[in-house]
């Protein structure tokens, strides 16, 4: 059997030969195809305006400098990749770690009640762990009541409508629902914010080439704009194709002792599927169930360590917050293969071998 990685990108024949039709254009990059993508973008977003970017940190890196001012504190999660929190401090921002729910994203009330006694927060930077879509009102009364900008970080989940938050950004690596190799978008419905973050992304200058600020080469090209209107199209056959998988999932682990991190649900669209482990009651530790697994040709993933215990966030004074959620979760997380391509024998197979080796 080949290697079953936790996730993988679906590349198909008419990816390719969109792709190639492209590179025998004349336009490589920064052409017609660009805008294309963004359109496609934005309206499967409900959203206005879309600027396309190099990755998915780029995108975080603009929206920070567009939504942040120097000085400012901003709520976010410590389960996350690093680029979130990152973000917050490339606009030299300072990130107040909050703990997270059972479903692994960050506690919505727990953001309210410390709003409600610091008012030096300006932000919440959000993200939408696993595929598992924030609760959207929620975060509309946190924005109207405080009167703070909110960033929602989709990407887990690609074709998440943007409704209340200020900016909603996106990523396109290989490993998400759709990807153009390496990618990223912002999408906001605010004018002047579009603006300003299309004006970063192309080293600080507006349309008549004028540089009005110091900015970035953070545009996405013509090549992979082509992958990624190709790839849209799937997005929802993607989605569906996932969610089976997450079904299936749910019903082999029924009485075991793996647990879904939350139970089916089509508010996720499952860019990660994510089960704990309660390893303080077996034989076994997670470094060893994760290389047991990897012998067996399945790549399991832990998603993720938390960002205030990482040690460049210590040696800045973090990693000392009240997290008990997120400490009990990084304990028994592990990711296991998740994509559309992922045929019903691979499934019936992880699901064997993570048994498996827990029970040995």
């Amino acid at each position: 059997m080949n290697f079953i990685p936790y996730s993988k990108q679906v590349i198909e024949d008419d990816d390719l030969s969109n792709f190639i039709e492209t590179l025998k254009s004349d336009f490589l990059t920064t052409g017609l195809k660009v805008n294309e993508f963004e359109r496609e973008i934005y309206e499967i977003s409900n959203a206005k305006y879309c600027v396309s970017v190099s990755n998915g940190t780029a995108a975080l890196h603009l929206s920070a400098l567009a939504l942040l001012c120097e000085g400012d504190r901003v709520l976010t999660t410590p389960n996350s990749f690093i680029a979130t929190a990152n973000s917050i401090l490339y606009a030299k921002a300072t990130p107040v770690f909050v703990d997270i729910c059972e479903d692994g994203s960050i506690d919505l009330d727990m953001c309210e009640d410390i709003l409600k006694k610091d008012t030096s927060i300006k932000a919440i930077f959000a993200v939408s762990f696993s595929g598992k879509i924030l609760d959207k009102k929620r975060l509309k009364h946190l924005k109207n009541t405080y009167n703070i900008k909110i960033l929602e970080d989709n990407a887990h989940t690609m074709g998440a409508k943007l409704t209340y938050s200020d900016i909603s950004i996106f990523s396109f690596h290989p490993v998400k629902h759709i990807t153009t190799g390496e990618g990223g978008a912002v999408v906001t419905n605010d004018k002047a914010l579009y603006e300003k973050i299309k004006m970063l992304r192309n080293h600080g200058q507006d349309d008549k080439h004028q540089m009005l600020d110091l900015g970035f080469n953070y545009r996405l090209s013509d090549i992979s704009s082509t992958l990624g209107l190709s790839q849209i199209k799937k997005l929802y056959s993607f989605i569906d194709k996932r969610q089976s998988i997450a079904k299936r999932y749910d019903k082999a682990f029924q009485n075991t002792i793996v647990k879904p991190l939350y139970s089916f649900t089509k508010t996720s669209l499952y860019h990660l599927y994510v089960v704990r482990i309660d390893f303080s009651k077996l034989d076994i530790s997670k470094d060893e169930v994760i290389k047991k697994m990897r012998e067996k040709k399945i790549g399991v993933q832990v998603h993720y360590k938390p960002i205030n215990k990482q040690p460049y966030y210590k040696s800045l004074g973090y990693g000392d917050e009240e997290t008990p959620m997120m400490d009990r979760y990084s304990k028994e997380c592990l990711s296991i293969p998740c994509y559309p391509t992922l045929s019903e024998d691979e499934q019936q197979y992880v699901v064997n071998s993570l048994l498996e080796v827990l029970n040995a």
